[in-house]
């Protein structure tokens, strides 16, 4: 069965950095898409970045150029580099995965969709 287990969330302050780790089993890295997504109170679940098995990338337009996905197929861990973080940023963070063809889309997925983490909480404080 597979499993998803996101790290490395925490409290920092305007304009620190955190590093997200999501450890998947019974997945290969290699044969889906992964992404990032978060939710904040309130708010509408946001798809961050996405990566394909093909090394596609794609980021929403408010964290382009501040936060990095990546992966490690042959750890099967994925990664959210996030520096310069904002209090806007602030939100449960969750690693999921689902066919390659949602990392094409323009929303990416939905939650019931493929398969989800528990998620991890960012807070950044000003």
């Amino acid at each position: 069965q597979v499993h998803l287990a996101e790290s490395g969330g925490g409290s920092v302050q305007v304009g620190g950095s955190l590093r997200l780790s999501c450890a998947a089993s019974d997945l290969t890295f290699s044969t889906v898409c992964m992404g990032w997504f978060r939710q904040a109170p309130g708010k509408e679940h946001e798809g961050v970045a996405v990566v394909d098995s093909r090394i596609f990338t794609n980021y929403a337009g408010s964290v382009k150029g501040r936060f990095t996905i990546s992966k490690d197929d042959a750890k099967n861990i994925l990664y959210l580099q996030m520096n310069g973080l904002k209090p806007e940023d602030t939100a449960v963070y969750y690693c999921a995965a689902a066919p390659r063809s949602y990392c094409y889309t323009s929303n990416y997925w939905q939650p019931g969709v493929g398969y989800w983490g528990q998620g991890t909480q960012v807070t950044v404080s000003s």
